[in-house]
């Protein structure tokens, strides 16, 4: 078992789905993707970007500007 293994959406507790290649965790059921950055996971849920019908990701609005 991988620490990451551990660790659910801070949303509705569910799993999340850990893409090795692009460092983030995915909770499907909220279409949130959590960054993973310099190996540690960013479970802050306005840090997350969201998930669109087609797979793409938009990003969270950057730490200081209004959205």
């Amino acid at each position: 078992m991988m620490a990451l293994d551990i660790l659910v959406c801070p949303l509705c507790k569910g799993p999340l789905a850990h893409d090795r290649q692009q460092q983030t965790l995915t909770c499907k059921a909220d279409r949130l993707v959590f960054p993973i950055r310099d190996g540690v996971p960013v479970m802050i849920v306005e840090e997350a970007g969201h998930l669109a019908a087609d797979g793409s990701v938009t990003p969270a609005p950057a730490a200081g500007t209004a959205g």
